[in-house]
């Protein structure tokens, strides 16, 4: 496959393919033209990198746990590292959702129309202890 028809078919630029390959996230040879060829697994390989990337993962990271995500084989440390990144995704994940029900309440109470806050203040205060 020719490197558009690669981003076409995952949803990326063909900049984004550039970037993974300087970044050895995938690999293509080359036609006798000097085009970059992908074979057809590299569209399922760059959407699980984009996935990867969307959840916080670095690159660097991403290079390691790849062959692990493709052939489902990891050694001791490498199941830790999985598990770790895991708890760290559970971990947003709770604050996501809490981040949503404050919206929902938010919303609730603004469709409502039944708390008219005073000129200059906010329905919604501040957390306590705001975490980062």
């Amino acid at each position: 496959m020719r490197i558009g028809d690669v981003a076409s078919a995952a949803g990326v630029s063909t900049r984004a393919l550039r970037y993974y390959e300087q970044q050895q996230l995938i690999a293509s040879s080359r036609s006798a033209g000097g085009q970059r060829l992908y074979t057809p697994d590299t569209v399922e390989r760059v959407r699980w990198i984009q996935l990867l990337y969307a959840a916080g993962l670095s690159s660097r990271t991403i290079v390691e746990f790849l062959p692990c995500v493709h052939t489902g084989i990891a050694g001791p440390e490498m199941i830790a590292r999985l598990r770790a990144e895991r708890d760290r995704l559970d971990d947003h994940l709770r604050d996501l959702a809490a981040t949503r029900a404050r919206l929902d309440s938010v919303l609730a109470s603004a469709e409502s129309g039944a708390t008219r806050p005073a000129a200059g203040r906010s329905v919604v205060s501040a957390p306590s202890s705001a975490t980062p």
